[in-house]
């Protein structure tokens, strides 16, 4: 059903190790610097690692074709993950936020040069990821790949935004520039808002999925435009498309001339089914209904 991407994977894996290692240099740093902007980016980084391990296993159980237990395929093993994600960053994000106001009642501490560096290190590492992840998420349809890549995204900015609040409070502590000093909490807050942001609209995205959501009505309007074309369609009586993970499920009912034999009406369901399915690579499964349509009423039967 769904074929496996191998550029998907090494994608995977490559944010795998370097989350992994982000997570290590950051923590550490902010810890030794004490830097409460770059100790919560780090920890942050910690729950991608968690992130990226469930994207891997999301993939792999994705790929694995129908079976008995599972007719639709495992399509929404992707959205299962990215609502995972999802929820890693929601906690991650009100952790920081509560960090972060807490540094602003405490003695601020001196900023250091290696801080800043590391989380501009973090920023450029950050966005060569996101762009990468993002092409290929895209290029394979992968729920998991995208999810991952607004959160290298959310890390993105998460990491400018320390970078400027450790830089203001490095330049505060080098000139003694009153409240300056604070700057590395306040960019603590600033992260943690948009970090719940994304994990916000992230949930909201693959619940919806999960709770069988139709697609957007103009997806719909361009199915049924398709299914129009054919003359012997005389009504479209009802038409649901739902997302199955990465690719799109259809049930529609149509009413057809009542006259037709078994094998006309065969015959006009598969051409519709290909159809749709030609011009849209994303529709897995096309199921057709038909109900008979008279031009004039039959009498009511006594």
């Amino acid at each position: 059903m769904v074929k496996r991407n191998y550029s998907g994977w090494f994608i995977a894996w490559i944010s795998l190790i370097f989350n992994f290692v982000l997570t290590v240099v950051k923590v550490l740093v902010g810890y030794i610097f004490h830097s409460t902007a770059l100790l919560a980016d780090g920890i942050h980084n910690g729950g991608d690692v968690i992130a990226s391990l469930a994207t891997l296993s999301s993939m792999k159980v994705a790929n694995q074709p129908a079976d008995k237990e599972h007719p639709y395929g495992h399509g929404k093993a992707e959205d299962i993950s990215s609502s995972f994600i999802s929820l890693i960053l929601l906690i991650a994000g009100l952790y920081l936020i509560y960090e972060s106001i807490v540094a602003l009642f405490m003695p601020a501490k001196e900023a250091n040069i290696w801080a800043l560096l590391a989380a501009i290190v973090s920023l450029i590492v950050k966005g060569i990821l996101y762009f990468y992840t993002m092409r290929y998420g895209k290029r394979t349809k992968s729920k998991s790949l995208i999810a991952t890549a607004y959160d290298h995204l959310a890390d993105v900015w998460a990491s400018l935004a320390a970078a400027i609040g450790i830089g203001i409070a490095w330049v505060g502590n080098l000139y003694s520039i009153p409240y300056a000093v604070y700057g590395d909490p306040i960019a603590g807050i600033v992260v943690s808002i948009l970090i719940i942001k994304v994990g916000v609209e992230m949930g909201i995205k693959s619940i919806n999925v999960l709770m069988e959501g139709n697609v957007s009505a103009e997806q719909i309007e361009i199915y049924s435009n398709m299914i129009k074309t054919f003359p012997e369609v005389k009504r479209i009586d009802k038409l649901r498309a739902r997302e199955h993970g990465n690719y799109i499920l259809i049930d529609v009912r149509i009413s057809v001339p009542g006259t037709l034999t078994i094998q006309e009406g065969h015959d006009i369901t598969r051409q519709i089914r290909d159809s749709i399915m030609t011009k849209d690579p994303n529709v897995e499964e096309v199921l057709i209904h038909l109900n008979p349509w008279y031009a004039t009423p039959l009498p009511l039967k006594k």
